[in-house]
């Protein structure tokens, strides 16, 4: 059921720790994978996202240009109707791209596949953040020609893209004519037979307000037609020659083109710096978006390429400092495919202040841009230990939703606030109920998030301005959706919901859903109580902002103290739900290898009416409130529901690893790592050409911190219980916990736990709590093997 699809050939795509790099040009093989590499190589900044399309645009899968939360209006059809259905949804647009730099060489246009190449290099940067291309080829008249560009989505100036071309005539004099382009295209058709990939539009998206152009500079700007966003894109060119140019240029609704013309005798080379700015509003005049596309091509043409670039460097330096994780033992391809899931999360993340991440970030328009629950489970533990200013926006601007939230609540009849299972503005986005609306436990996951960055960071003031809110609204709604059982003996049971695996829908008393509801609940009433007693101010106006009654913390705790939770004496095991093993057994023994992901080959009823699991839904409750199950019954779980789990998500197998870690068993973890870890790289969904996977990216992080290294951090207490694969030597990597810098060095025998930077720090090796400090920066601590033998020296 895990099925690799693609294994890059290391005499094309090498193991390089530092880059993913092409080096050799096999038309075969790059025809095969035009769509993955535009993955591959993509850039962003977590605002523009850029596919790795070659800059003469062809061969080309799909072309992408997107900015965070730019998207139009979608009806959502139905074949029949019901009360509450989403009727709009969202969808990410395609923006008009500008990387296109088409070169002519004697008036025949130049394409890889069609030349013959001499050498070639293709390479995505890791330490620089930027995508670097160098091909040398010899043209049907038998001149060599040597192009080499550089393209990097700025960090430091988020609405800036650049671009550096440098073409040379090696051994022959050479017209040349370089088609520099800023295109909008129609929106792209898409397949509609897979529910996961974005919808197509029908007719004009993007409606266009006006056009300027000057000198090397040309700008564009539209509106949408139902969302009423105003977009501003814009180019600009600085060019030194050591020939004679001319240059001709064209602005018109929907193509700026400057082209530049010249013949190049041996030796001589034309140089050109490209400038991409994006802006976008949703109350600003198409004037005002034009004049400030203008000030950041100003900004990068005063600054320079060479500047922008080191400062893009330093910013990528940054990241590696408090982000890299290392592997020693394990070999190039290991590293690189770590540091490659690394950069993506840095790519989806570093710019996406007063957004949410989407699926694929912004990387591909499957999901259609959505955010779901990925960013906050799988994406928010990353940036909470490693840049928790970031983790901050996201989940600030998961309160700027909290308005929306409260009017879906009251449209489903709820109190309390409904969080949205998929979208872009705040409004549902998803036609699918079963396996959209009614997966409430969105609401617990967002708390979920918000207490371990509260945790974590210490920052106590965004509870109390934020967060607060968000946990009286959604444990209104646990109050709301859930009723005391008589049956059950006067429990709190809710039914009719979705918990994280899809392929068992509406059912009563999901474990996962009915746990974080608990904790949500538990959470909401202590927050409000310490508030009330230590911050009689902000729990004032806590309570104006709500209208919260004394009465309701009590019946939170009331709530939580009698949740019920599924238990099966005979097999000793947590249900998934009330019926889930009343189901029949899936036939995975008859069901074709082809046949997976199982919800493009089978009704959702055949599925719903078996015991089979898309992703890890109790065992991810046992992850996540790993402190309220024993480790028998973590065991017993896992060996229950693990040969169940089809894994046709890719947010699984990286939580079935950590689990599989903390019950010792070690080689099962590996092997789920590994698949994790290759999921994009690999391609092991076989869909890798619609955008990485963000969410499954972030859980092998998850998977390196919270499974090898045994992180645990319940209720802000950092714990660590490590245990190396066998086919490692070493693991090392950074944490920022409240504002301290700790880094584990771990070996087989040994974790050395070093406080790189800031004041003390209590954190605990297993049982044993540890005191870090200016004074005592470091500790050694032997690791104990699965059989309870410790390794290793104190020091």
């Amino acid at each position: 059921m895990l099925r690799p699809r693609l294994i890059p050939p290391d005499d094309i795509f090498p193991p390089n720790p530092w880059a993913l790099e092409a080096v050799r040009y096999d038309e075969r093989v790059a025809r095969g994978l035009t769509g993955q590499a535009e993955t591959m190589f993509a850039l962003s900044n977590g605002y523009l996202g850029l596919r790795g399309v070659v800059e003469e645009g062809t061969p080309v899968r799909e072309a992408g240009t997107y900015l965070n939360g730019f998207y139009e209006h979608r009806p959502i059809s139905y074949g029949e109707h019901a009360y509450g259905f989403p009727t709009v949804g969202q969808s990410i647009l395609n923006c008009p791209g500008g990387t296109a730099l088409k070169l002519y060489v004697d008036d025949e246009p130049f394409v890889v596949p069609e030349a013959e190449v001499l050498s070639f290099r293709r390479s995505l940067d890791f330490r620089s953040g930027t995508l670097n291309r160098d091909v040398r080829w010899l043209t049907p008249a038998g001149k060599r020609l040597h192009l080499r560009t550089c393209r990097f989505v700025s960090l430091a100036h988020r609405h800036l893209a650049a671009i550096a071309y440098e073409l040379t005539a090696e051994d022959a004099e050479t017209e040349v004519v370089i088609a520099s382009e800023l295109r909008n295209e129609q929106p792209l058709a898409t397949d509609t037979t897979d529910p996961r990939l974005a919808e197509g539009f029908v007719g004009r998206v993007l409606h266009p307000t006006g056009t300027w152009s000057e000198g090397l500079r040309a700008i564009l700007s539209y509106r949408t037609q139902s969302s009423g966003l105003v977009l501003g894109c814009g180019m600009d060119h600085a060019v030194a020659a050591d020939c004679a140019l001319t240059t001709h240029a064209v602005c018109e609704d929907d193509l700026a083109a400057i082209s530049f013309r010249g013949i190049l005798a041996p030796g001589e080379s034309i140089r050109i710096h490209k400038y991409l700015s994006y802006h976008y509003s949703d109350n600003a005049s198409p004037e005002q978006i034009r004049s400030q596309t203008g000030w950041t091509l100003d900004r990068a043409i005063e600054s320079g390429f060479a500047a922008l670039l080191a400062r893009q460097q330093e910013d990528v330096a940054a990241f590696w400092a408090r982000a890299d994780v290392t592997v020693d033992g394990a070999g190039p391809r290991t590293q690189q495919a770590i540091r490659w899931n690394l950069f993506q999360l840095m790519q989806a993340s570093e710019r996406a202040e007063g957004h949410g991440i989407a699926a694929r970030g912004l990387t591909g328009r499957t999901y259609e841009g959505h955010y779901f629950w990925d960013t906050e489970i799988y994406v928010l533990p990353f940036l909470v230990y490693t840049k928790p200013l970031i983790a901050r926006s996201l989940l600030k601007y998961r309160y700027d939703m909290l308005d929306k939230a409260r009017a879906r609540a009251r449209e489903l009849g709820h109190r309390g606030a409904t969080f949205p299972w998929r979208t872009i503005n705040g409004e549902e986005a998803s036609a699918y109920y079963a396996a959209g609306t009614a997966q409430y436990h969105i609401n617990a996951d967002i708390v979920y998030a918000l207490r371990k960055y509260v945790e974590v960071s210490g920052d106590e003031e965004f509870l109390r301005r934020y967060g607060a809110e968000i946990l009286v609204e959604t444990a209104r709604l646990w109050c709301d959706l859930g009723f005391f059982s008589e049956r059950l003996g006067g429990r709190f049971c809710i039914n009719g919901v979705t918990g994280p695996d899809e392929y068992t829908a509406l059912v009563n008393n999901n474990c996962f859903t009915n746990l974080m509801a608990r904790e949500n609940l538990r959470y909401a009433a202590r927050t409000v109580r310490d508030l009330a007693r230590e911050h009689p101010d902000s729990f004032a106006a806590l309570v104006r902002r709500t209208a919260l009654e004394p009465a309701e913390t009590e019946a939170w705790e009331r709530a939580a103290e009698r949740m019920y939770l599924p238990y099966d004496e005979r097999l000793q095991v947590h249900p998934q739900d009330d019926n889930f093993l009343d189901l029949e057994r899936w036939d995975f023994d008859g069901t074709p290898e082809e046949h997976y992901p199982l919800l493009l080959h089978y009704h959702p009823l055949n599925l719903y009416r078996s015991q089979v699991i898309k992703q890890a839904d109790t065992v991810m409750a046992m992850f996540l409130l790993s402190d309220q199950f024993t480790p028998e019954a973590k065991r017993r779980n896992f060996e229950y529901y693990d040969p169940l789990t089809t894994h046709d998500s890719s947010l699984s197998v990286c939580i079935q690893s950590i689990v599989a870690n903390e019950i010792g068993l070690r080689e099962k973890a590996f092997h789920y790592f590994n698949f994790a870890l290759a999921m994009d790289i690999s391609d092991i969904g076989g869909n890798m050409v619609n955008g990485a996977h963000i969410a499954a990216i972030g859980g092998t992080w998850l998977a390196l911190t919270y499974g090898f290294a045994g992180l645990r951090d319940t209720q802000g207490r950092i714990t660590f219980n490590p245990c190396l694969p066998e086919a490692w030597s070493r693991l090392r990597f950074s944490l920022t916990v409240r504002g301290r810098t700790l880094q584990l060095d771990i070996g087989h025998r040994a974790v050395t736990y070093r406080l790189l930077a800031g004041e003390g720090l209590d954190i605990w090796h297993a049982a044993e709590c540890l005191s870090l400090s200016a004074q005592d920066p470091l500790i050694t601590r032997p690791i104990r093997t699965p059989s309870g033998e410790a390794h290793g020296s104190q020091s």
